[in-house]
């Protein structure tokens, strides 16, 4: 695939971005496209390995191990190299609905788990991904294909995001009638309102949703399902349903003083800040301008808020994680074509030590306490150091190194326990241990009959390329349920 030789005679060219002293003044995507010279010389880069691990989408200790798209990769990167790009684009469709939300979002485990990672830097992947289907836009080559005859079946999809939403486009194309709810008023879930503009920006969402349109699914917004509209009902009208609600119960921490004015969840910070980039000017309403701001978490979102609170003008910014610091190259415990978890300047610490002068992050920190004025303001927030977490993960702390830190806002970013809990209630469907809905991997089915789950309401918390996943599955499962076979991959 590609160059025989290229992994050999071309070195990875990174993904190239604006400045981050300039892109922090909007809130514009960061990213910039990739000149198509040296797209070539990336999928170049993608050698005849025999064997593909990048496109596996196995799991292997908690962690995703390539695509669980099962992308044909090897397949595209040899197309671009040879300036094939509608080929390119056909291939990269036939697994992937939305290449535009991936090649933009997606942590890229196809590249940890790529054969030249063995011993040299992965081949660029997820930046060919992105040009592909940016070129399928910019051509006119993605066209709204409806379905020519219908097979009358209808199906209710509740809750927008990147399950929800393959889920809906698989079963169109199958010829079903779908409706897709969401609750919010705008649809994409959390690609709409969880993921910053920065990141993605919401065109790329609306340009898709009215491409879905165009092919006859229909969208309706402001409608919470099993509550607006009662599970009897949706059991009545529609011959399945299908609930892709996400993981939407946020994580909380239980310390002294968090009823202090000033803490809030990452989510609804993130929310509320794209809402006034949508619909306020910009003029935004939870501000952290000329503020102190701690962010506790160190993941995705908590990075997300980081770039956000630096974009609102705060005095001084702090992401705080339990664990240590990861290794600049791969553990011994952490092999290909495992995840690699290594040390990364995400894009939002770039920013961050840009303007302030130093990364954000705090490593082996435990928050204790919130500290408040007489008002209940939030003024500060108690923490100690910690030595290192054991194998029970109980925190070993570090004698006398308690400290107090200025802070405004904190933000809580330490991920979500599962769906939300009023689905249990008003769908009564089956809950796991770990909060989620009960439905067999592969099989997508709950106890209720008619009732199929699918992403981070079944699955747990995880990437967009997973919800993808599970979308295009249950959807599968849902027209064998409907017609007593399918064709759907």
């Amino acid at each position: 695939m590609g160059k025989p030789t290229g992994f050999i005679e071309y070195d990875r060219i990174p993904s190239p971005v604006r400045d981050p002293l300039t892109r922090t003044r909007d809130w514009n995507e960061y990213s910039l496209p990739m000149p198509v010279v040296d797209l070539q010389i990336q999928a170049a880069r993608c050698m005849d390995c025999g064997v593909p691990f990048c496109h596996t989408g196995e799991e292997i200790k908690n962690g995703v191990s390539g695509c669980p798209l099962h992308n044909l990769i090897p397949e595209w990167n040899d197309a671009v190299y040879r300036g094939e790009w509608r080929e390119a684009l056909d291939l990269l469709l036939k697994t992937n609905n939305f290449p535009e939300f991936t090649g933009r979002v997606c942590p890229a485990p196809c590249e940890g788990s790529c054969t030249v990672a063995i011993s040299e830097p992965a081949v660029g992947i997820k930046s060919i991904e992105k040009a592909i289907i940016d070129r399928g836009f910019e051509e006119g080559w993605i066209q709204a294909q409806a379905p020519q005859k219908r097979t009358g079946k209808r199906i209710a999809i509740i809750g927008s995001g990147p399950a929800g939403l393959a889920c809906a486009d698989q079963l169109n194309k199958a010829a079903h009638n779908v409706t897709v709810f969401e609750k919010s008023d705008r649809i994409g879930g959390l690609l709409m309102y969880g993921i910053p503009t920065m990141k993605l920006e919401k065109d790329s969402i609306n340009r898709r949703v009215n491409l879905m349109a165009e092919e006859g699914v229909e969208f309706v917004t402001n409608i919470e399902a099993g509550k607006d509209i009662p599970m009897a009902q949706l059991k009545a009208e529609y011959d399945s349903v299908v609930l892709a609600t996400g993981a939407g119960n946020a994580r909380d921490v239980k310390l002294p003083g968090r009823d202090a004015k000033g803490i809030h969840f990452a989510v609804d910070y993130l929310t509320q800040s794209i809402k006034d980039n949508l619909d306020n000017g910009g003029v935004q309403t939870l501000s952290a301008e000329g503020k102190n701001v701690i962010v506790i978490g160190g993941g995705d979102t908590g990075a997300d808020c980081v770039a956000t609170a630096l974009r609102q003008g705060a005095k001084s910014i702090y992401q705080f994680g339990l664990r240590d610091k990861l290794p600049d190259l791969r553990a011994i415990q952490n092999p290909w074509p495992q995840y690699p978890k290594v040390f990364q300047m995400d894009y939002a610490h770039s920013e961050a030590e840009a303007v302030y002068g130093a990364d954000p992050r705090q490593y082996l920190v435990n928050s204790t306490e919130f500290i408040k004025n007489e008002k209940g303001e939030l003024t500060g927030l108690r923490t100690i150091d910690v030595d290192h977490v054991d194998a029970e993960r109980n925190l070993v702390e570090v004698p006398n190194s308690e400290k107090i830190w200025d802070a405004e806002i904190v933000l809580i970013a330490i991920g979500f326990a599962g769906a939300t809990p009023s689905i249990f209630k008003d769908f009564k469907v089956a809950k796991t241990n770990r909060h989620t809905i009960e439905a067999a991997k592969g099989f997508y089915r709950t106890d209720v009959e008619g009732i199929f789950a699918c992403g981070d309401a079944r699955y747990g918390q995880s990437l967009v390329v997973t919800a993808i996943n599970e979308g295009r599955e249950a959807a599968r499962e849902v027209d064998f349920y409907l017609m007593g076979e399918t064709f759907l991959p």
